[in-house]
């Protein structure tokens, strides 16, 4: 970690030299498309999806966790160091064996937390803590560092237009909770919303951050409070959604299911094209039934819900249940792999 640390720093100034005064000239001219739903909602599958249409540029996973120098440096690992990083990097996720590459589609909140700005996301270091509760929503965090959140935000959204001018396509669960925020900043923003059954969803979610507190946490994690934390940020998460929906009109909002979207991918994206009106479906369709024939034999992880645990979810939950269709019970059996 020192190591790496350091060696952003130096190449971090270098990049800032080279590269700042043309990153503030910099415009990004088309509004970013959003992924958008709760972790282990399906937001992972979607964002590989959308990606594979070639008029969208994304986050890698290089570039999330190199965000302070993928300009000045990415050719260069990928070309002399390539062997290095890719050994750094698990073929598959540890809580869901999706396949992982440094070339993947990543979510941009690790970018933002590595590049340190205040991050909910710094509780997989630290699970004993809750850090940045208020930078889920931003609604509560002094408008100066609102600001140079903002700030920070929409520089390295110009860095990725450096990188390659296309629309921007992001996925963040976090992003959920900050409709209101990155609408002020692009009004012209699109959101896709994925949701999935929660009795599934709940078990998931334990599971991803159990998963990432062992593999990464700095501290020995309890898990005193993660049932409560998952429980709440759930119901703050609807919350805040629904306080932004009178403002996500079509063509600028689209919803779906993951259940659908495993059950019939092709003609949920369909839907999705025409909902958001982004036009020439026909162009990638090669591209996602090829990617859907190579991931078709991944199946879910199974999870065991015991009695009281599904009535305290329905307690709890009930009104966001009720509301997207799940009252009947688990869902379908799924063939896709249990992608976030």
């Amino acid at each position: 970690m020192t190591f790496v640390i350091l060696l952003g720093s130096l190449s971090h100034g270098l990049q800032e030299l080279i590269w700042n005064r043309r990153v503030r000239r910099t415009e990004i001219k088309q509004a970013p498309l959003f992924i958008i739903g709760h972790w282990r909602s399906g937001t992972t599958w979607l964002h590989e999806l959308l990606a594979l249409d070639d008029r969208f540029t994304y986050p890698t996973t290089y570039v999330c966790f190199n965000p302070n120098r993928f300009l000045l440096t990415e050719r260069f690992d990928a070309h002399w160091l390539g062997f290095l990083f890719k050994a750094l990097l698990p073929e598959q996720r540890p809580f869901d064996n999706m396949a992982m590459g440094w070339e993947r589609p990543q979510e941009d909140e690790f970018a933002l937390c590595n590049l340190g700005l205040p991050s909910p996301y710094q509780k997989i270091a630290f699970p004993n803590r809750n850090p940045y509760r208020e930078y889920f929503s931003l609604e509560d965090v002094p408008s100066r560092e609102l600001r140079r959140w903002k700030d920070g935000f929409v520089k390295f959204l110009k860095q990725l237009t450096i990188r390659n001018p296309k629309r921007i396509l992001l996925k963040s669960p976090t992003h959920t909770y900050r409709i209101k925020v990155l609408l002020e900043l692009f009004p012209d923003a699109q959101f896709v919303h994925i949701v999935r059954d929660p009795y599934t969803l709940f078990l998931s979610t334990m599971h991803l951050w159990k998963s990432l507190y062992e593999a990464q946490g700095l501290q020995e994690p309890k898990y005193d409070d993660l049932e409560d934390y998952v429980f709440e940020n759930f119901l703050h998460m609807f919350q805040k959604l629904e306080e932004a929906r009178p403002l996500l009109h079509a063509p600028r909002f689209h919803e779906l299911r993951y259940e659908d979207l495993v059950q019939d991918p092709v003609g949920q994206l369909r839907k999705l094209y025409d909902q958001l009106e982004l036009s020439d479906f026909e162009r990638m369709l090669p591209k996602l039934k090829q990617y859907l024939e190579e991931t078709n034999d991944y199946r879910t992880n199974r999870y065991d819900l015991t009695p009281e645990l599904r009535e305290e979810i329905t307690r709890r939950w009930g009104q966001v249940i009720e509301r997207y269709g799940y009252a009947s019970g688990l869902g379908t059996p799924m063939r896709r792999n249990d992608a976030a």
